[in-house]
């Protein structure tokens, strides 16, 4: 029988949970491992609801990327784009604007690799390995020059990830960076867990099982992850629990909260 290392792709370590890997498993994938799987069924033990909490962050990427597209975005740079997901960014904007350009970012090996098999023969969309605590390497990158322009509106999309960024590395400071580069028009849209409202068993589990990861989760509170937008406008209704980004209907409250919000450069 071949074993799971063996089957995976070169480099890929499959005794280590990776948090793109397990979201995937959340949101019933099939691009995971046993150790990814059972990280997740751990924390449902005690959130059985994440499921719910994944889809409602999913339905807010989406909304978001068809919003600013209706009002003529045509360029997103996605960073920490996890496992592709159908639909996904390009999808959703090329279905307002067949001409969207789009750059994936993740550091994960295992992301690119599934984002380059995606992607094979798609226009102007790409993928790169790369790590947004080095905002100038991802701007500089040779693919993100070629398809984005600063100059222009674009959408920068940091769904699910400052929870995956320490505050040594200073994720408020990361996203200056990047609105330092952003023209006026462009939006930014962020989501991590947040610690208001989330159930101390769940979170606590969470955190526990991700300290041998490439990443440990770092739960902050709500006025923690307001301060991300500090230079940009706010737009309604605020940063609020993500099920309450524009819902399209009532979701109910689940025992982890994640914090989302998008800010627009004036």
């Amino acid at each position: 029988m071949v074993s799971e290392q063996d089957s995976a792709p070169p480099g890929i370590d499959v005794t280590r949970m990776s948090h793109a890997r397990a979201y995937d498993y959340v949101l019933g994938g099939k691009d995971n491992y046993a150790v990814d799987r059972a990280a997740a069924e751990q924390v449902m033990a005690l959130a059985p609801d994440l499921p719910v909490l994944g889809r409602a962050q999913r339905r807010f990427l989406l909304r978001v990327v068809r919003m600013c597209a209706e009002a003529g975005v045509d360029q997103f740079l996605d960073i920490g784009t996890g496992i592709p997901t159908a639909p996904n960014v390009h999808q959703s904007a090329r279905a307002v604007n067949p001409a969207a350009r789009v750059v994936y970012v993740d550091y994960d090996p295992i992301v690119t690799v599934h984002n380059d098999a995606l992607l094979t023969g798609a226009e102007n969309v790409v993928s790169i390995q790369a790590d947004v605590r080095d905002p100038a390497g991802i701007m500089g990158h040779p693919k993100v020059k070629e398809l984005i322009d600063f100059d222009r509106p674009l959408l920068v999309l940091f769904v699910g990830l400052f929870h995956l960024v320490g505050d040594e590395d200073d994720p408020a400071g990361l996203v200056a960076r990047f609105r330092g580069r952003m023209a006026p028009g462009s939006h930014v849209m962020i989501s991590q867990f947040c610690t208001d409202g989330s159930d101390p068993g769940a979170k606590a589990k969470l955190e526990e099982i991700s300290v041998n990861s490439p990443s440990p989760m770092c739960f902050r509170s709500r006025a923690e992850i307001e301060r991300f937008f500090d230079g940009f406008e706010v737009l309604p209704p605020g940063v609020v629990d993500v099920q309450e980004w524009w819902p399209d209907e009532t979701a109910p409250p689940t025992k982890l909260k994640v914090a989302a919000g998008v800010g627009r450069v004036s």
